[in-house]
């Protein structure tokens, strides 16, 4: 139910005024202003887009729909290994588009049902900016303006693809995270400026759909933040599944139509090159979309990059105000974004002193196999000159990725060699999330690596395979 406008208190200045606002329905700011409302605040949760955020509507929801489409092709493709004739696989996009959409709005009108169910919680559609440090402008979607007031206010407008300055960029037709899942069909070429998170899963993705693949990565490897054999394993794996990766490739103009395709020419240790393509996939991150507020009538500040500043309690550097989520520059996750609402409810509903310092972030990238990753990296732990060890396998000694045939990449953690703790893991392997999921587990309960080395795990499971995992280490 939405609350009519005559039901609230009007401000100064015509503003209608509320208990709180929320701008923003991402997984931090949803559950946030449900949870102001089931506490009976008057609140308006501000949304310039379609319901849930990045994650549900051109993030984890859609991509993962469409990796899953992409893993039965790779399996189909293989069929012949598991004794399975196959012979007719052919990859029509258009339905794997659809069945995305069907997801997408399924699981985005369950967040909007969600949210209108509640009395004292107001659906405002539009953009906001700050006009003062307590007052809101909205830009209404359907035309008109809205002037709104609170003495707390919670940003969680999120982040939007980073568009490099690349010369001829503007004049090229080029695709983002969010605009190639939308295509239709297959692209014959698909060129990739970035090797990052969503530049190898939407690389893998497209060559397993049919197209040809070259990712143009500007660093020295893959997945920058990864330790190098980490990121060596993913490009062995990327480079086995037929996709090309250029590496310290720095691009230096692009050009096409929509007729007659791209080109891209970068500069790398041999000099010039240029490639041609039938599409351009630009991946090299995401920014802030804090500059979209008019953060300085508020004395909201920012960091370098665009980011709102803020405190281990989120908290921005204006009173009343706190930010959440993605716009604050934090791990760009949405189970990072869920927490700090739960940070947020717990100071501000349940007059609690919770904060995000030393929470464990624990992510994983969605190649196939998997990379689960939680805690420390070895470099990490070497730049902070702890006194650490590394238990390490390959795949290949994991019985259950051996009966399923899938014994890419391998297990690591990372150990504290005087207290027995787990550190941090990697986990590039078959379901990796899920194994790194079960020694996040034992971090968090500070259970130490002995522990999980003598357990008794059920087989044949990929968990078991913890026991050879720590076992090799002392061996």
């Amino acid at each position: 139910m939405i609350v009519a406008l005559n039901k609230r208190a009007m401000g100064r200045g015509g503003s209608v005024d509320y208990k709180a606002i929320v701008i923003g329905t991402g997984q931090g700011g949803k559950p946030l202003a449900g949870a102001f409302a089931v506490a009976k605040w008057n609140t308006a949760i501000v949304e310039c887009g379609d319901v849930g955020g990045t994650c549900v509507n051109v993030g984890c929801t859609p991509t993962k729909t469409m990796v899953a489409s992409a893993r039965v092709a790779y399996l189909a493709r293989r069929g012949r290994e598991y004794g399975v004739e196959c012979s007719d696989m052919e990859i029509n996009l258009q339905t794997v588009r659809e069945r995305k959409r069907k997801i997408v709005d399924m699981f985005r009108g369950g967040s909007e049902r969600g949210m209108t169910r509640h009395e004292t919680l107001e659906l405002i559609r539009g953009t906001a900016s700050f006009t003062g440090p307590k007052t809101l402008s909205v830009a209404l979607n359907d035309g008109g303006t809205r002037e709104i007031r609170s003495d707390k206010i919670f940003i969680n407008a999120g982040t939007r693809p980073l568009i490099p300055d690349i010369e001829g960029l503007s004049k090229t037709p080029y695709l983002t995270s969010t605009t190639i899942m939308e295509l239709g069909e297959v692209p014959e070429h698909l060129l990739v400026i970035g090797g990052g998170y969503i530049g190898v899963e939407f690389g893998q993705m497209f060559r397993r759909f049919g197209s040809e693949v070259t990712i143009i990565q500007r660093g020295k490897s893959l997945l920058g933040r990864e330790d190098e054999d980490v990121a060596a394993e993913v490009l062995k794996i990327l480079t086995e599944d037929g996709v090309k990766v250029i590496l310290e490739a720095r691009p230096l103009g692009v050009s096409g139509s929509e007729n007659r395709g791209v080109e891209v020419t970068f500069k790398s240790h041999t000099g010039e090159k240029t490639l041609s393509g039938s599409h351009l996939l630009v991946s090299v991150g995401r920014v802030s979309n804090a500059d979209t507020l008019n953060l300085s009538a508020s004395g909201i500040e920012t960091d370098s990059r665009g980011n709102i500043k803020v405190n281990d309690k989120l908290e921005t550097s204006a009173s009343g105000v706190w930010a959440l989520g993605d716009v604050n520059g934090g791990p760009a996750f949405t189970h990072i974004s869920y927490d700090d609402f739960r940070v947020l409810k717990a100071n501000i509903i349940d007059g609690g002193d919770a904060n995000t310092s030393g929470r464990l972030v624990p992510y994983c990238v969605y190649t196939d196999p998997q990379l689960g990753r939680v805690g420390l990296t070895e470099r990490q732990a070497k730049e902070q000159g702890l006194n650490y060890r590394v238990a390490k396998i390959p795949m290949t000694h994991v019985a259950r990725a051996l009966e399923m045939d899938e014994t890419r990449g391998f297990m690591k953690a990372i150990v504290d060699a005087d207290t027995e703790q787990i550190l941090g893991a990697a986990v590039l392997g078959i379901e990796g999330g899920e194994v790194m999921s079960v020694l996040q587990m034992a971090m968090m309960g500070k259970v130490p690596y002995t522990t999980v080395r003598d357990g008794v795990f059920a087989h044949p499971t990929l968990a078991e395979s913890l026991n050879n995992l720590f076992m090799a280490m002392d061996g």
